[in-house]
């Protein structure tokens, strides 16, 4: 068993050849193979999985990257863990970064406390 999933049992599952645009707000474990483009909001996990192609503002609880490419602000509640193939273009924010040695991010890390936040695009971007 993938250990993004182990101990949690997945809600929903965008899965590969799957395309979807627009505003996504879920509760629960949340994982994307596919592609997304657009705003994904939660209080709880997210999975983007190795060959997601993810194009989106995402503020959520915690965000576990097993690979694929995201391209947008990433905003995290606890946690956000990198792994080994990710690639990351844009803004981390969480109390909690882990990035897998060989992962490539472009985009500024800020560990600190992160509020809930209405409109994440709000906040203070860096020019990357």
């Amino acid at each position: 068993m993938d250990p993004a999933l182990s101990g949690a049992e997945l809600t929903a599952l965008l899965g590969r050849g799957t395309s979807f645009h627009g505003k996504l707000y879920f509760t629960g474990r949340l994982r994307i193979d596919g592609q997304f483009q657009g705003e994904i909001r939660s209080d709880d996990v997210l999975v983007i999985g190795e060959g997601a192609e993810v194009t989106a503002e995402i503020d959520v609880s915690t965000v576990i990257v097993r690979g694929g490419v995201v391209s947008g602000n990433i905003r995290a509640r606890n946690a956000i863990e990198l792994y080994l193939p990710a690639r990351v273009v844009g803004n981390l924010w969480s109390p909690s970064i882990f990035i897998d040695k060989g992962v490539k991010v472009e985009g500024s890390c800020t560990m600190a406390p992160v509020e809930p936040s209405k409109d994440p695009t709000k906040a203070p971007v860096s020019a990357a």
